[in-house]
């Protein structure tokens, strides 16, 4: 036997006790290390991502609509498993609606939108926005539909433009519809003709997809639900998952505010007031700087209001007549002309919007009596200064008390308005006796005695 084939058989035992020990440690390398007591450490628990909650309670209007838009960032930034809109909604303006589905559409995160709680509505535009939803819910005793676009005064669209942006909203509306699988006919008739539907008719015909009471109800009905998302179907994961809730920050709220019929009459009945004021008191500068920004923040309130421009009109036409009684003096009638105009104007300001967005007759008739009341104080000073008599020279003397400062009998020394005069009297009157002037006479004056002092 030659070197090679002894030393074979020993190669090869060598080779496989490498190979075995590589293995060992191979395996060891693999198994999870051990803690301090020598027990493997437990298995992280998984994380369910948030639920974002967002409450849309107003008619959908730009601030609305940035509120929105900021909301779908922050669930996509956070991989939220579902985006909760729970609306009740007049409706709005057609292009921050517009805004705010198209955003809807191309977000990551799921969006349900759930017109809710019970007694709430999605009309006009806030029907779009449950078309746009990835899941369409409603709460018992709410309804939605009634989305026939609309002129900014609240009044149909009349001849081609109306036709035209009808079969647009229409054409919109249906493709909303048909991207989520709902019934196109009765969505488009809620366009063209108006219609409107419960909760429980909804569900029946298609338009939406699950009734629930609340939001944790509607979180449990989700649970598990497969969706298409950006051609993907995505299954979610709504039990047991935190909720988040998003507000508006506090300029937004303050916007929102303004943003409504009534704080924007009663802004620009402020305005009118500040501004009446000054024209009526010049340089008091506070009540026109106050009008002035209260002006300003009416027009932005009403640049996205469905304002009846008649009545804003009649309510410009009302402060001309206020102003105008302030130089060229009626006797009120121009006053009683205001009033009217001003009411008048208040009435119709809102006249054929959503009945939810006129203004309240409370408010009216406050508003519209502090500004009487105001003007009528204000007149009567004016009216005052302009009847009072003025009088300079010696008429101003006529009826000045003063002292005599000698003996008058009949001649002698007066103090009267300041100066020393000669005086005759017509009844004696000693030093120190208090007298009024009667007459004037060149230089001289008449006086007769007084009882009482010069005061």
């Amino acid at each position: 036997m030659t070197i090679a084939a002894k030393n074979a058989p020993r190669g090869r035992a060598a080779a496989f006790a490498a190979l075995l020990a590589v293995s060992a440690a191979a395996s060891g390398w693999a198994q999870e290390p051990e803690t301090a007591s020598g027990e493997p450490p437990a298995e992280p628990a998984s994380v369910t991502s948030p639920v974002v909650h967002v409450a849309l309670d107003s008619i959908i209007h730009p601030i609305a609509a940035q509120l929105m838009l900021e909301t779908l960032a922050y669930a996509d930034e956070a991989g939220a498993a579902v985006l909760v809109v729970e609306l009740n909604t007049p409706g709005g303006l057609l292009e921050s609606t517009r805004e705010i589905f198209k955003a809807m559409l191309a977000a990551r995160t799921p969006v349900v939108v759930f017109v809710g709680p019970s007694g709430a509505r999605a009309a006009s535009a806030g029907f779009f926005l449950l078309m746009a939803a990835d899941v369409a819910a409603m709460a018992p005793g709410t309804n939605t539909g009634a989305a026939h676009p609309v002129a900014g005064q609240g009044k149909d669209i009349e001849g081609d433009l109306g036709a035209k942006v009808e079969q647009d909203a229409a054409a919109t509306i249906r493709s909303l519809a048909a991207q989520h699988g709902r019934n196109v006919e009765l969505a488009e008739a809620a366009v063209v003709d108006s219609r409107s539907f419960t909760a429980e008719e909804a569900l029946a015909s298609g338009l939406i997809d699950l009734v629930a009471p609340t939001v944790p109800e509607l979180l449990k009905a989700l649970d598990g639900r497969a969706v298409t998302k950006a051609g993907a179907e995505v299954r979610l994961a709504t039990a047991g998952a935190a909720v988040e809730r998003r507000e508006m920050r506090a300029f937004q709220r303050f916007l929102a505010v303004l943003i409504h019929p009534e704080i924007a009459y009663l802004l620009m009945t402020l305005g009118f007031i500040g501004l009446y004021m000054e024209l009526s008191n010049p340089g008091t500068v506070l009540p026109g700087v106050i009008g002035g920004i209260c002006l300003i923040l009416a027009f932005y309130s009403f640049s996205v209001l469905p304002i009846n421009y008649a009545g804003i009109a009649l309510v410009i036409l009302a402060m001309i007549f206020f102003v105008a009684e302030v130089y060229t003096p009626t006797f009120g009638a121009l006053t009683i002309g205001g009033v009217i105009a001003l009411v008048l104007g208040a009435v119709m300001l809102f006249r054929d919007a959503d009945p939810a967005m006129r203004i309240g007759l409370e408010v009216i008739v406050g508003a519209t009596g502090t500004l009487l009341v105001i003007v009528v104080l204000l007149l009567r000073k004016a009216l005052a200064v302009r009847r009072g008599k003025v009088t300079t020279g010696a008429e101003g003397l006529v009826g000045e008390r003063g002292v005599a400062r000698t003996d008058l009998d009949p001649e002698g020394k007066v103090f009267v308005h300041g100066e020393l005069w000669r005086a005759r009297a017509e009844t004696p009157a000693t030093a120190g006796q208090s007298v009024e002037v009667t007459a004037v006479s060149g230089l001289r004056l008449r006086v007769r005695a007084v009882e009482g002092d010069v005061s």
